[in-house]
């Protein structure tokens, strides 16, 4: 019997006898690896060829987005591309502005959209609208000669008005900026729907405060506007004043009090003429009525 170093010298000595019998074993085992080595080469060409189409498909995707003109469907889709916890961030940030945090800076961040000023904006035209109608029925509820009738085309005003201000009121700060800025307006400035956006979720203080306008008190309505009044324009303020600070102080200040008294004028225009008191609302007293009470005095 064959000692354990025999067998393994054997087992040595059968491999020698087999690489030297078949020279191809040896060069089969080199070809394999050499064939790894080329096949390692071959997919790392291949994903650098992978990569450089998808540069190149990438680059002709960004052309053909830049290239959409404003009346294609694709220009507006992205205005609109923006989810449920986005637009509550903004509106959260909309009604509790805090010192040093710009809107636009902190919630927008280079992604402006119109889906939120947008809805916003309709339900401040239903609200102020059926909340005006409902203060009106209130105050003369005990009236016995006040009839009651649905007045429509308040929704058509407030609808003139709410849009005319979100989108007229930007367009002015905006092209003024934009005139004061110049050359520096692509480092320093905002662009037109970032005005348009930060103005539309500006107003949505005015959703609750229209319909608790519905409460039939003059003092409850004026502190609700002064609020609201105060925290939406402190978030424009504290959106535009890092924009204009850098002006003369003259053009900083009359920019910035423009803005409020616009802003201050909408709420207190909204108060006067869909908020009528019971007093305004007193009932004429009639030519009959009138020669009546003469004919007493006489």
């Amino acid at each position: 019997m064959a000692s354990p170093d025999d067998l393994t010298f054997q087992e040595f000595e059968e491999a020698a006898d087999l690489l030297s019998a078949d020279p191809g074993a040896s060069t089969l085992s080199v070809s394999t690896s050499s064939g790894t080595t080329a096949g390692a080469q071959d997919i790392k060409v291949d994903l650098s060829e992978d990569e450089d189409n998808h540069q190149e498909s990438s680059g002709l995707l960004g052309e053909e987005k830049q290239t959409s003109g404003f009346w294609t469907f694709e220009y507006y889709q992205s205005f609109f591309n923006i989810n449920t916890m986005q637009v509550v961030d903004r509106i959260r940030g909309s009604v509790m502005p805090l010192p040093g945090r710009n809107f636009i800076r902190h919630h927008i961040r280079n992604n402006p959209d119109l889906y939120g000023p947008f809805w916003i904006c309709v339900t401040l035209v239903f609200s102020v609208a059926i909340s005006g109608n409902l203060s009106t029925f209130l105050a003369q509820q005990g009236d016995q000669k006040y009839h009651y009738r649905p007045q429509f085309h308040r929704v058509t005003i407030a609808a003139v008005v709410v849009f005319l201000y979100a989108w007229l009121v930007p367009l002015g700060v905006w092209g003024f900026l934009t005139w004061r800025k110049g050359n520096e307006r692509q480092t320093s400035g905002y662009s037109f729907l970032e005005t348009v956006c930060v103005y539309g979720y500006s107003l949505f203080i005015f959703i609750p405060t229209s319909i608790l306008w519905s409460i039939p008190f003059e003092w409850v309505q004026w502190t609700l506007i002064l609020i609201a009044m105060v925290i939406s324009g402190s978030v424009l303020v504290l959106t535009f004043w890092p924009v204009v600070r850098d002006d003369t102080k003259a053009a900083a200040f009359a920019t910035v009090a423009c803005i409020v008294v616009l802003h201050a004028l909408l709420a207190i225009g909204c108060k006067l003429y869909f908020f009528e008191t019971a007093l305004e609302m007193k009932p004429i007293p009639t030519p009959g009525h009138a020669v009546t009470n003469t004919s007493k005095i006489n």
